[in-house]
């Protein structure tokens, strides 16, 4: 019998996609589900999965390699898409593709499934990254093949398998949770005039709902990477979990947007990425303290084409790897200590220093100074300006003004 690896979640997609393997191409179901940080979602998929039809459920441990080997470059990069959006389902997916290849390797497997749908990019990342890493895999992508229509026909299908699935016709969203982020999609949602509830939020609480007085907290950075919370090292991991509980107790990282899906449409999302938030400004104030101009606005320009790649789902790109070059190289500065305040909803920087800051205060000072003679400024000026004199001139000189 010929196996299939199924990118596994529990949720309502996957849940009926392993019988539906098995009705419609008699294959063995292998399900392998991602640990990126979703906690108690996991504790009940090894006994579902059986239940459901898989005769083998794999569950890896990613959170580091996500933190790693994800989240920091693209932190490094200052990547945002669309200016709002921190990419936490965009850079989860290619991860987890390439660790659903390397167990279709060692399964001998000869297909792998997934339970995006076809209006959505998950299935760019997930089909890309496959494409890149092991191109003799066949993909399965059941949302385009079957007959099921809408997430009302799911539930359906799922109730009539006895099927349990953690989503009702009452709480339609599709959500997707790791580390960094949550995502949440459909439902109310898809009517961009509704405002989100307050009970959608589970990262945290809305800015209304946050404490009356600030929250104040210092990060150290080691060449672009956070290492330190209030002088304290902790783990990639551990980082993001306290960063999470911090912003979220604030209100802080609840994105509200419609954005450009790359399938050609438009969708609405509400997202909560309070420590991705915190770190995302904190790196921000750190790189203006340490960057010359030229680099930072050059740098500026590659973080929107970082961004676009990865929400694209080219990951695994020769560019992509091209980039973190450059990135790599703008990092080696980036070291020091970052202060930041935290009130309903405001992640703001509060102080920042560095021992290769670029900030020198005798030439910036207001007050007198020895080190700066301000006349100098007139000759700039005239150089700098020249091209538009001489086009003026010309202008005045031709009855065009």
């Amino acid at each position: 019998m010929n196996k299939v690896i199924l990118a596994y979640s529990g949720g309502l997609d996957t849940s009926i996609i392993i019988p539906w393997l098995k009705e419609n191409y008699g294959y063995e179901v292998i399900a392998m589900a991602a640990d990126l940080g979703q906690g108690e979602e996991l504790e009940p998929l090894n006994e579902k999965a059986i239940k459901t039809g898989a005769s083998k459920i794999y569950i890896e441990d990613l959170q580091e390699e996500f933190i790693t080997d994800f989240i920091y470059p693209t932190l490094q990069a200052g990547a945002v898409y669309e200016g709002k959006y921190l990419l936490g389902t965009s850079f989860a997916r290619p991860l987890i593709a390439k660790k659903l290849v390397e167990i279709a390797e060692k399964e001998g497997a000869v297909a792998i499934a997934h339970g995006a749908t076809g209006k959505g990019n998950d299935q760019v990342r997930f089909e890309l990254t496959v494409k890149a890493l092991n191109p003799d895999l066949k993909i399965i992508a059941p949302w385009r093949e079957w007959d099921i229509k809408s997430r009302d026909d799911a539930i359906d299908y799922a109730n009539e398998r006895g099927i349990p699935v953690p989503v009702t016709k009452d709480r339609p969203y599709s959500m997707d949770r790791n580390l960094w982020h949550l995502s949440h999609e459909g439902g109310d949602l898809e009517d961009p005039w509704n405002e989100p509830q307050d009970d959608l939020y589970l990262l945290g609480v809305s800015p209304e709902r946050a404490p009356d007085q600030p929250t104040y907290l210092q990060l150290d950075f080691e060449q672009g990477i956070p290492i330190a919370l209030d002088g304290q090292k902790l783990s990639p991991i551990k980082l993001l979990e306290k960063l999470n509980e911090l912003g979220g107790q604030n209100g802080v990282g609840i994105v509200d947007m419609v954005e450009n899906r790359l399938v050609g449409m438009k969708s609405r999302g509400v997202y909560e990425t309070p420590g991705g938030t915190i770190l995302y400004t904190a790196h921000q104030a750190l790189e203006l303290l340490t960057l010359d101009r030229s680099t930072l606005h050059y740098k500026e320009q590659i973080a929107l084409k970082y961004a676009e790649m990865v929400y694209d789902g080219v990951w695994y790109s020769p560019l992509r790897e091209a980039l973190d070059g450059f990135v790599k190289v703008t990092q080696k500065n980036v070291t020091g200590t970052v202060r930041i305040k935290l009130y309903k909803g405001n992640c703001t920087a509060a102080g920042v220093k560095s021992p290769y800051s670029l900030y020198n205060e005798e030439f910036a000072t207001f007050g007198e100074d020895a080190v700066y003679n301000q006349k100098d400024a007139e000759g700039f000026i005239n150089l700098f300006g020249l091209p538009l004199k001489v086009r003026a001139m010309m202008e005045k000189k031709s009855g065009l003004r």
